[in-house]
């Protein structure tokens, strides 16, 4: 039959090996899930809004103001600082006026009420010297009342070191009774413990403060240097900073603060230990800065300045250093209270500040014995005040340190 051939012709794709039809085949498109404009535009809420436009220090203080602990330590920190400013204000009496017979009275607490009215007075105080010691022992007498008024005249001063006034946080209502309240008890030598305890906190915080911020400006003035240019430059202050870090801290300091010539005067004293502390403080703040100088000089934003013509001086400290100064500042207030123990413990030893100085580790060498603490307990009070400045100290530090960073969460 003449009939027509069957068409033998395949399919092109018949000749291809299985796993090519495999690749060429059409696969299947998923279905695309439809979502509509008003859905993947939604609008931002308040406070989403908020923080979008909000500067990085505003986002700090909205974050530490979550951290109520470390509110209710800033302003525990503040009134420290007013007292530092002013401690004259906070004295009752001059805390260098002595009388041995006043020796070790003891605490006389405020009571604000009278009868029922509000009338803040302190009790009297009764001695009776012991036959057997011949020492005398003071006892208080709630019988005698000695009433007490807030800014009130006393000894005169200068208030801030500029203008003379004679007005006090707290004296008495006759100005004739005005030696005779102790609100924090006295020493061996008569003299006013709450008194030198306002005095005390101005120089031990102040060497703390003060100390600390030597080291930030030596640790960022040596770190960037080191981070930003490099070279022989950072292998010297490395080189420098390993030296002083192989160190031991405390014979270091023991060493150098026994050598002051102890016919220095209190000031000569107090900036020389200042400088002691702060010769070794620097040197972790130089590392932290040399590392984000290192991470930051190859950013965009540092080569646009360079290449605009700034200043190394301009982009250092214009555009480097603000990006991480909320860093700085957490790691600064976290190191105050290592330098306030220190000077407190140097002091204690009779290493540190000396008399006629008041400072909390001065006020500490009265209670070095025993037989004074058995008497007067009462001399342990700038022990509490170190313990209660380095807490808050701390505490303030963390949230700092917590808010550093307001996007980590």
């Amino acid at each position: 039959m003449a009939g027509v051939e069957p068409n033998l012709a395949q399919p092109e794709d018949a000749h291809l090996p299985q796993g090519r039809e495999s690749e060429n085949a059409v696969l299947p498109i998923p279905p695309v899930e439809q979502t509509s404009v008003s859905e993947s535009l939604l609008p931002a809420t308040p406070d989403e809004e908020r923080i979008s436009v909000a500067s990085n220090w505003t986002l700090v203080w909205w974050r530490f103001r979550k951290n109520k602990l470390a509110l209710i330590s800033t302003a525990i920190l503040l009134f420290l600082m007013v007292i530092v400013l002013m401690p004259e204000f906070f004295a009752t009496v001059d805390p260098e006026e002595t009388d041995a017979r006043l020796a070790f009275i003891p605490v006389q607490g405020i009571h604000w009420l009278d009868e029922g009215r509000l009338k803040p007075w302190v009790p009297g105080v009764a001695g009776k010297r012991d036959p057997v010691t011949l020492r005398m022992i003071w006892t208080t007498d709630e019988s005698q009342k000695i009433y007490v008024r807030f800014f009130t005249p006393g000894f005169s001063y200068k208030f801030l070191g500029l203008i003379e006034t004679d007005r006090h946080l707290i004296g008495t209502v006759d100005s004739q009774q005005a030696s005779q309240v102790y609100l924090l008890g006295t020493d061996r030598l008569g003299r006013d413990q709450w008194s030198r305890l306002a005095y005390a906190t101005r120089i031990s915080m102040t060497i703390g403060m003060v100390s600390v911020i030597l080291s930030v400006v030596l640790g960022l003035l040596l770190g960037g240097i080191s981070g930003y240019f490099g070279g022989w430059p950072d292998m010297v202050i490395q080189r420098t900073i390993e030296l002083l870090q192989s160190l031991p801290v405390i014979p270091i300091w023991l060493a150098l603060t026994a050598a002051l010539p102890r016919t220095w005067s209190p000031e000569k004293v107090f900036f020389a230990i200042t400088i002691i502390l702060a010769l070794r403080g620097w040197t972790t703040l130089a590392r932290e800065v040399r590392g984000r100088f290192l991470s930051l000089r190859e950013e965009d934003f540092v080569l646009a300045a360079e290449l605009s013509g700034a200043s190394q001086a301009r982009i250092i400290l214009v555009h480097m250093i603000p990006t991480f100064t909320s860093h700085i500042i957490a790691t600064s207030t976290l190191a105050i209270p290592v330098m306030i123990v220190t000077e407190t413990s140097l002091s204690f030893l009779g290493l540190g500040m000396r008399p006629p100085a008041i400072s909390w580790g001065v006020m500490l060498q009265e209670a070095q014995n025993i037989q004074t603490l058995a008497l007067a307990p009462w001399l342990l009070t700038p022990g509490l005040v170190v313990i209660i400045a380095v807490l808050i100290f701390n505490l303030v530090g963390d949230g700092l340190r917590d808010a550093a960073d307001p996007y980590s969460h």
